[in-house]
This record gives structure tokens, sequence and C-alpha cells, in this order.
């Protein structure tokens, strides 16, 4: 009897060990797409702020009309890639209230 007690205690804990990845992978899973998506969203918003910096700078005069489209035209590009991104990842950019 005692046996038996033994190999169900030592069958548990393996039937334990053996589900732990299964009960923590959604959570585990969860947290990196939503670590994802929070440097996503954090590159977003330096590459807002890119933009509006180099519209300031061509407003002041620091860029050229000619360097300021190529500029723009690049960071434009990047934001689209990151906002790609988010939506892949199941986000969708919201307007900002200005």
């Amino acid at each position: 009897m005692l046996a038996f007690i033994a190999i169900l205690a030592v069958l548990a804990v393996v039937v334990w060990l053996i589900i732990g990845p299964l009960r923590e992978g959604p959570t585990g899973e969860q947290d990196r797409a939503q670590a994802e998506i929070e440097v996503l969203e954090t590159a977003k918003e330096a590459k807002y702020l890119e933009i509006r910096d180099a519209e300031m700078e061509l407003r002041t005069g620091k860029l050229s009309q000619e360097d300021w489209n190529e500029v723009d035209r690049q960071l434009r590009r990047e934001a689209v890639s990151i906002l790609r991104e988010l939506e892949a990842l199941g986000v969708r950019d919201q307007p900002e209230d200005r």
C-alpha cells in the first residue's frame, strides 16, 4: 500500500511538471505580445516626434525643401512600417485629440 501511494505521488509530480508549460503558456505569450506592442507604440510616438521635428526644421530654415522631402519620405515610410506591425498584432492606430 505504501508503494502504491509513493508511485501515485511520483506520478502526480511528473504530471504537474509536464503540464507546467501548458498552464503558463498563454500568459507568457500574452506578456510577450504586450511587451512587443509597448515597444512598437513607443517607436511610433518617437517616429511621430521625428516627423514633427523635421517639419519644424523646414519652417525654421534648417532644412531645404529638397532635403525635407527626402527626410519626410523616409520618416513616413518608417512610421507606416511600425503601424503595419502594430496592425498585425491587432492594434489599430487611434487619432490623437489635439
